[in-house]
């Protein structure tokens, strides 16, 4: 009889089992999250003013999610000749907020309440979209926390007030955001092209605290200079919209724009962050998994939020 010499336990490869957020555990139990990070999905969208299929992000995240799963207790960097990621820190997968078809009121609501029970477990808050409106319930579940800063990577502004009598679609969750007294400030980086907000939109956003930062002004400034452009250590949350990055290699999204990041410039402006700011939620938005047949717009999402998650709980 050969002796295969088997490991202790299961191989637990990415096609294997259930896609939870990298095959981290469930917990449905929205009253015993314990955990250092709990993770959401917000499969709304609802508020896009173009193409639809957001609503597939949390679940096309999170089977992408499984690929960074397998491997060798936590994730080796040889650059940064760190492990990031290791069994310290508790994932867990609290699943979806319940989304109530053609009801932006409830579907919102549900998505606050999923927010506030994290916060209330003392986890940090991972938000998978759905489009960008989701980012207004999450914002309004801090409303007992401390104040903070607003760090958006997006193409798009998101600063319209009300257009057509609309509030809280995906054009409005930056103008939203910024009239909580709790928001002390908002930089906004990645911006380009036509967006989805006119000047009156930009000149508004100045005048209420916002930093405006295109991608070539990115570019010339460098990931060090452009994340020192918020002073002092600040509590920050950071929402990524999916479409800040080039469809070139994000097409999986609503509404593309050309001329975005590629992958290490916005890695490395959030490792800046994680060093020089106290993280409290994130979200990540706009991923369309149905626009990206080669599904690499998911993977890129799941290796961005996995690598982020690394940073922030490596340089506490």
């Amino acid at each position: 009889m050969t002796d295969h010499n088997y490991e202790s336990g299961r191989l637990n490869l990415p096609f294997v089992g259930i896609s939870t957020f990298a095959k981290k555990t469930y917990q449905g139990d929205w009253d015993n999250i314990e955990a250092d990070v709990a993770i959401l999905g917000a499969p709304y969208d609802f508020g896009t003013q173009f193409r639809a299929g957001a609503r597939f992000g949390p679940r096309g995240v999170r089977e992408a999610s499984t690929l960074f799963s397998f491997g060798h207790g936590g994730a080796y960097d040889h650059e940064d000749d760190a492990t990031y990621l290791d069994e310290d820190v508790r994932i867990v997968d609290i699943g979806d907020a319940d989304i109530i078809h053609t009801d932006t009121e409830q579907s919102h609501k549900n998505i606050q309440y999923g927010v506030k029970k994290i916060l209330d477990s003392k986890a940090l808050p991972v938000v998978i979209g759905g489009d960008h409106s989701v980012n207004i319930p999450i914002i309004n579940a801090f409303s007992d926390e401390a104040p903070f800063h607003i760090i958006q990577i997006d193409a798009h502004l998101d600063f319209v007030d009300i257009r057509h009598g609309v509030k809280y679609g995906h054009g409005n969750p930056m103008r939203r955001a910024i009239e909580k007294p709790y928001v002390t400030g908002l930089t906004q980086i990645g911006i380009r092209n036509v967006s989805s907000t006119a000047r009156e939109g930009y000149v508004d956003a100045r005048t209420m605290g916002s930093d405006i930062i295109s991608v070539r002004q990115q570019r010339k400034l460098g990931a060090i200079k452009t994340i020192e452009r918020i002073s002092g250590n600040k509590k920050v949350y950071v929402t990524i919209d999916i479409d800040a990055f080039c469809p070139s290699i994000a097409p999986g999204t609503g509404t593309p724009s050309h001329g975005g990041f590629l992958y290490y410039e916005v890695l490395e402006m959030l490792q800046e962050i994680s060093k020089k700011h106290e993280v409290i939620g994130i979200d990540l938005v706009e991923v369309a998994p149905d626009y990206d047949q080669s599904g690499s717009t998911s993977i890129l999402a799941a290796q961005l939020l996995m690598n982020f998650i690394g940073f922030i709980f490596h340089n506490k």
